[in-house]
């Protein structure tokens, strides 16, 4: 069964996109600047006073959608794009809805209910969520102003083909948001498609000759998986300029 149709990992992820502090990390001595990673991810990354009137942004691998709802503060329409059907409906029911009720595991059998709600402020109407492959995106998406992309190409199997779709999306002058902990698996990539060396080189490599690199910074981030087991990561975060 594919881990990102189960409701575990859908709980886990709404705790990750929409929990509050208190919620995630209740302990003072924990890593709380690596809270909020799917908000921080927009407003760290990108470049807000160079958008154009109208901007347009996709989200790709927006999981259960807080980046997405947050983009919508800079621009007009977004979409959001998942491989996950479970965590597509999930940010629908968000944006229909206005919140969603879901269970935090504490401990064994233990859990307790908690109810994600839109960020205030967050424009519904400008957003879109569909199923898709970001390695076989659909024809038709146009170009875009801003293409943010958050823990998601070591998570392809073949990441090289969304780099390789990436100049045509972002359009000239448009900002390319990368974030990616370099978490290389044979569970979700072959060997055969890890880059060589490192994935900061790599990604140099496949995208200078039509973007340029403005901004690098480690970005971590904190998935609680029970109240007292965390995934602690740094994504290595980076704005991109596509060349005009």
């Amino acid at each position: 069964m594919n881990i990102y149709e189960t409701r575990r990992l859908l709980d886990e992820y709404l705790l990750f996109h929409y929990g509050a502090a208190k919620e995630v990390l209740p302990w003072e001595r924990g890593p709380h600047e690596a809270l909020n990673f799917a908000r921080r991810t927009v407003h760290e990354l990108l470049d807000k006073d160079a958008l154009p009137p109208g901007a347009r942004a996709l989200d790709l691998g927006c999981a259960v959608g807080r980046s997405s709802f947050e983009l919508t503060r800079f621009a007009t329409e977004v979409i959001g794009l998942d491989y996950s059907l479970s965590f597509v409906g999930a940010a629908r029911t968000l944006a229909h809805e206005g919140c969603l009720d879901y269970e935090r595991l504490d401990e064994g059998r233990a859990s307790t209910l908690l109810r994600a709600s839109l960020p205030e402020g967050a424009r519904v109407e400008a957003t879109a969520f569909e199923q898709g492959d970001a390695m076989s995106l659909r024809a038709g998406l146009g170009g875009f102003d801003i293409v943010h992309a958050a823990n998601l190409l070591c998570r392809l199997s073949d990441p090289a083909r969304l780099l390789e779709r990436l100049p045509d999306l972002v359009r000239p002058g448009g900002q390319l948001l990368l974030a990616t902990p370099c978490t290389w698996l044979e569970e979700f990539t072959p060997a055969a498609n890890w880059p060589a060396g490192s994935t900061r080189d790599w990604l140099k490599d496949r995208l200078s000759a039509c973007f340029t690199l403005e901004l690098e910074k480690d970005m971590p981030f904190l998935i609680r998986e029970h109240a007292r087991k965390y995934q602690w990561s740094v994504a290595l975060g980076m704005r991109w300029r596509r060349l005009t």
